[in-house]
């Protein structure tokens, strides 16, 4: 079992940056992938950005150019960089594991609220 805790959420105005960090409970070097989500009001949960064991990072349309992810094994922790955001960023955002078993994205934080002021 892999718990996850975000942090770094918070109000920011239109343009700024934010970084939002995700600790792990267990050692992170062999989890296939871990990703951060977003959910915003009325709107379905989307992946904002993943990377791979391998250091793979795959982003999306939305978000390329303004974000960035990264993993530290050594800290068990996985981090979003979020530059030049916009209104429409905001949302609850997840941290996100895959299962070493199934390769599905089996354990989720609890989430952390980023809100973009215009």
């Amino acid at each position: 079992q892999v718990q996850l805790v975000e942090s770094g959420g918070g109000l920011v105005q239109d343009g700024g940056s934010l970084r939002l960090s995700c600790a792990a409970s267990t050692r992170i070097f062999s989890i296939p992938a871990m990703g951060w989500y977003r959910q915003a009001p009325g709107k379905q949960r989307e992946l904002v950005a993943a990377i791979t064991i391998a250091g793979t990072t795959n982003y999306a349309d939305s978000v390329k150019g303004r974000f960035t992810i990264s993993r530290d094994n050594a800290k068990n922790t996985v981090s979003l960089q979020m530059n030049s955001l916009k209104p429409e960023d905001t949302a609850v955002y997840y941290c996100a594991a895959a299962s070493v078993r199934s390769g599905n994205y089996d354990y989720w934080g609890q989430g952390t609220q980023v809100t973009v002021s215009a």
